[in-house]
């Protein structure tokens, strides 16, 4: 990699644009970049990283202020670089994210982060020659044509102040993550931890399957009540289970008995209850049979009894309805007496009112069809009011309609207007449609460019993969072929035998045949070697074609536009669609306008008619009112004569039937009377021949010897209940299991009750305890077949744990790794020791062959790890000391020796590109004027090699040294740069 040019605009102390030549300022391969403290030095050194990376080395690039505060609001800041790497020059231009005041108003605004690569010349094979303007794209292609990461390139082209001083006194813990960082050993990492994640997931399952053991001992040691063994072996739970087994069969053995015995204690308090029963029964059936006899009189009085109550019942009946008649007869009288008094008719007889009611009816009679008229008076009255009504509301009604009418016009007019406007809309819906669609399709094809520019450049890349790879096969078949026949002789002479003439000179001894080389290639060699070149050339023939068929599609799409941006197509997209969204809604209300001016031609011939029709109501109405109004007068005249003193004729009529009906009920009432006083005379001669039928002297004594029903059943199921209470005792007596029992006995139930009380404990003893031992026998035998097999897999995974615990701490730098040096530091040792031997050459030249540098991969102090020891050999002493004991120029040379060869080692371990410019960065003044020459002596060799190697120091005496020089120079307004060259 070399530099060529170097512009920077408002980035860190420069306010404006200033720039670098690195052509004419390497052009004796060494510069020195000077100038005062904080002038800005070691900015132009970031410039280069956030040109390339878009990052600053160190704290630097965390305080994300890359800005110059002292540029103009409208100084853009950026980075320019042109450099050359793998022979392919290159422009990078860099803006960071920063915030800028705004254009307009107070306040700023963040302006976004930009880069751009262009191709200087022709773009290399795979890349868009137009160049890159994604971030991310320009990081990757940096990457992979330097080869190397930014933290990489901060360590091997820019040798920063301190860096390799502090990596010299460094422990090990802080080289390691140095060395880490540079040489990318983080999938050994990787795998330190996987074998910790795993070995901390087999002690987690190892750990389970020993809780399931402990568990299944505590379990079996609860089920069997004994305490926990301290040592486990496979044949406690066998005997555990045997135990239970014994206890099972001694407790089933006792139950048998406690059963027997209990049977036995039973049978005799079965046989006592049986004989106390048969006792109780003598004793009541001779208790019924007494009591019978001592109820005898009783029984009769209560049969008399009965007897006398139904005698009584026709004379009770009589009674009753002597006294109903009696009550009937008050009450006739009562209310003939009220109505006499009321008609003013208290001396007349029966005939006389019913003469008077006959001529009130005729009266009224003749009153009928007057009320008749009346009542039609009544309506015809009402239908005036009516037709009054009737004609004013027809009236208003024409007129309303009419007023409405005189507005149809107008609407109907307007209509039709919009009837037309909707008609022309769907005319140029079609088109419009069209058009819309057209756009529609142009924007998509606006869209998917960038996709098709990303297709394409993928199709590039791949192109120029698949042209490397068949260029590669191609070389190896050339290769191999012309290997093949400088070895033809050896070939053929293998194939002599003695005797065999020579193809070549046709002799029949081969004193000399040639021999094969180590690396003899066979036919079968060249034969796969052709057929990978073969695949490799159709494989890069199909990209070709795969790439030509990419920038077809986007060449079409891109005359689809027809010279229009997406934006331009985008907007008359939205013009075009607004369009036809407006005509479809037109279009869309044109049937309902038609149906709205149908609706409104109708309205108006509705309106019309209604309006006439209210017209003839009113006149009609009008009419029919006159010719009523004389019926009305003649017949009120009529109406009033008939009515007298009544309100009228109604009422008149309505009196004299009141007083006909009045009359005629007086007159039936007083008939009742004669009736109701002839049904009593009648009813109390029955009375006194029911007295007499059922022998009772009195009224009073038949009365009382009268009983409801409930009684008399009462009284004959007491005597039916006596004489069978009486047969059941007779015949309870007779019967044989009783003969020879008075019921005098007595019998003692209670030993026999406690003694089957007895045997029932025992019995429900026994058979819990059967019980528990067949639960606990059962319980042991389930758990020991679940504890052995839990117990037969504990083994083999304890002894899987135990390796993989060993083999985690051997990669961990633990356990058995005498030298306690984990995998990764193990690797990185390595590297550091080829560090160590690529550094020592230079220190040896620098240290006048004093000194060397020596790799120690010993353990570290109180068993700290190891592996990443860098010590000085003196060759003065002979002695090996430690690097924190060199003096300060020492530490210098020492720093710069190990910086320019761990340089050497990370380009050849990246495989990164040819690095032609070196910048160190401070540490010369601690050297003396003769290390001074050596240090000079040594960059003079690393220029001799095409290297550009730039000092960054204020060493005055550099000054005298270096005649091509940089200054920056400080100032308020900013800091500036001015090239001195020899």
């Amino acid at each position: 990699m070399r530099l060529h040019r170097l512009e920077v605009a408002a980035f860190g102390p420069f306010a404006g644009r200033e720039v670098v030549d690195f052509d004419a300022l390497g052009a004796d391969g060494l510069f020195l970049l000077h100038g005062d403290t904080g002038a800005g030095k070691t900015t132009l050194l970031d410039a280069v990283a956030f040109a390339l990376f878009g990052v600053v080395p160190g704290a630097r690039n965390e305080a994300k202020k890359l800005r110059c505060e002292l540029a103009e609001a409208e100084q853009l800041t950026e980075v320019v670089l042109e450099v050359t790497v793998q022979g392919q020059r290159l422009r990078l231009v860099r803006s960071p994210e920063y915030d800028r005041p705004k254009r307009s108003g107070d306040g700023t605004t963040r302006q976004r982060a930009k880069c751009s690569l262009t191709w200087v010349g022709e773009s290399p094979p795979g890349h868009p020659a137009e160049g890159l303007t994604r971030i991310d794209e320009v990081a990757r292609t940096v990457q992979r044509l330097l080869g190397m990461s930014a933290d990489q390139f901060f360590q091997v082209v820019l040798l920063p102040q301190g860096e390799f001083a502090r990596f010299l006194r460094a422990d090990t813990a802080e080289r390691e993550q140095l060395l880490e960082r540079l040489f990318g050993t983080k999938r050994f990492s990787d795998v330190e931890a996987w074998f910790r994640n795993l070995r901390q997931e087999r002690m987690r399952e190892l750990e389970i399957r020993r809780q399931t053991v402990r568990e299944w001992v505590a379990r079996l040691s609860q089920a069997a009540g004994v305490e926990v063994p301290e040592e486990i072996t496979s044949t406690w739970a066998a005997e555990l289970r045997e135990k239970a087994n014994a206890d099972v069969a001694r407790e089933f053995a006792a139950e048998t008995a406690a059963r027997k015995a209990w049977e036995a204690a039973d049978q005799r308090l079965q046989e006592g209850r049986t004989f106390v029963e048969q006792v109780r029964r003598v004793r009541v059936a001779v208790a019924n049979l007494q009591s019978w006899k001592e109820g005898e009189a009783e029984r009769k009085r209560w049969t008399a009894e009965i007897a006398a109550a139904r005698r009584a019942i026709p004379v009770a009946e009589a009674v009753a309805t002597e006294e109903r008649l009696k009550e009937r007869l008050a009450e006739v009288q009562q209310s003939a007496r009220q109505r006499a008094q009321t008609l003013a008719r208290t001396k007349a007889t029966v005939p006389e009112l019913r003469q008077e009611a006959g001529e009130l009816r005729e009266e009224a009679g003749a009153l009928s069809g007057l009320v008749e008229e009346g009542e039609q008076q009544q309506r015809d009255m009402a239908r005036l009011g009516r037709l009054a009504v009737q004609a004013d509301q027809a009236s208003t009604r024409a007129k309303t309609l009419g007023a409405k009418l005189a507005t149809m016009p107008a609407r109907s007019e307007e209509l039709r207007s919009r009837v037309e406007a909707a008609t022309q809309a769907a005319a140029k819906l079609d088109g419009a449609q069209s058009r819309a669609d057209e756009l529609a399709r142009a924007v998509a094809s606006a869209n998917r460019i960038p996709a098709a520019e990303a297709a394409v450049r993928a199709a590039i890349e791949v192109q120029a993969k698949a042209v490397d790879l068949h260029q590669e096969a191609r070389d190896r078949l050339l290769d191999l072929r012309e290997r093949r026949l400088s070895g033809m002789a050896a070939e053929l002479a293998a194939k002599l035998g003695d005797g065999d003439p020579c193809p070549v000179c046709g002799s029949a001894e081969h004193p000399a045949p040639a021999l094969a080389g180590h690396q003899q290639v066979s036919k079968a060699d060249e034969r796969a070697a052709a057929e990978a070149e073969r695949a490799a050339d159709a494989e890069r023939q199909r990209i070709v074609e795969a790439r030509h068929q990419a920038e077809t599609r986007l060449g079409a799409l891109r005359e689809a536009l027809l010279g229009r941006t997406a934006e331009d197509l985008a907007t008359e997209l939205t013009e075009v669609r607004a369009n036809v969204a407006e005509l479809v809604e037109l279009a869309e209300h044109r049937e309902r306008l038609e149906q709205e001016q149908r609706g409104l031609a109708a309205e108006i011939e509705r309106l019309t008619e209604q309006r006439a029709a209210a017209e003839r109501e009113s006149a009609k109405a009008e009419a029919e009112q006159q010719a009523l109004a004389v019926t009305v007068a003649e017949r009120g005249q009529r109406l009033e004569e008939a009515r007298k003193e009544y309100e009228d004729v109604a009422a008149r009529r309505a009196a004299l039937l009141a007083r006909v009906k009045a009359v005629e009920e007086l007159a039936e009432m007083r008939a009742a009377v004669v009736v109701a006083e002839e049904r009593l005379a009648e009813q109390r001669e029955t009375v006194a021949e029911v007295l007499r039928r059922a022998e009772f002297k009195t009224v009073k004594k038949a009365l009382s010897a009268v009983r409801d029903d409930a009684d008399i059943a009462r009284l004959d199921e007491a005597l039916v209940e006596a004489d069978r209470a009486a047969a059941v005792a007779q015949s309870t007596l007779t019967e044989p299991e009783l003969a020879g029992i008075t019921g005098d006995e007595v019998v003692d139930l209670d030993a026999a009750r406690a003694a089957l009380e007895r045997a029932s404990s025992q019995v429900e003893t026994a058979v819990a305890a059967h019980r528990a031992a067949a639960r606990i026998a059962e319980d042991l035998a389930s758990l020991g077949t679940r504890f052995d097999a839990a117990l037969r897999k504990l083994a083999p995974a304890e002894e899987e744990a135990a390796e993989l615990d060993a083999l985690t701490d051997v990669v961990n730098g633990r356990g058995q790794n005498a030298r306690k040096i984990s995998l990764r530091s193990y690797v990185l040792a390595a590297r550091l020791e080829e560090v160590a031997l690529a550094a020592t050459a230079r220190l040896r030249t620098m240290s006048q062959g004093r000194y060397s540098f020596v790799h120690s991969d010993a353990a570290g102090a109180r068993g700290t790890r190891g592996g990443l020891g860098l010590d000085v050999l003196d060759d003065f002493s002979g002695t090996v000391r430690p690097a924190k004991t060199l003096s300060g120029g020492e530490s210098f040379l020492a720093s710069l020796a190990l910086a320019l060869g761990l340089a050497d080692v990370v380009a050849a371990q990246t495989g990164s590109a040819l690095l032609d410019t070196l910048f160190i960065d401070e540490g010369f003044g601690t050297l003396d004027a003769e290390t001074l020459d050596v240090v000079m002596n040594v960059l003079d060799e690393l220029r001799a090699g095409g290297r550009v190697v730039g000092l960054v120091s204020h060493v005055e005496e550099l000054r005298q040294r270096i005649p091509t020089r940089l200054r920056v120079r400080k100032a308020r307004s900013g800091s500036t740069l001015a090239l001195h060259a020899g």
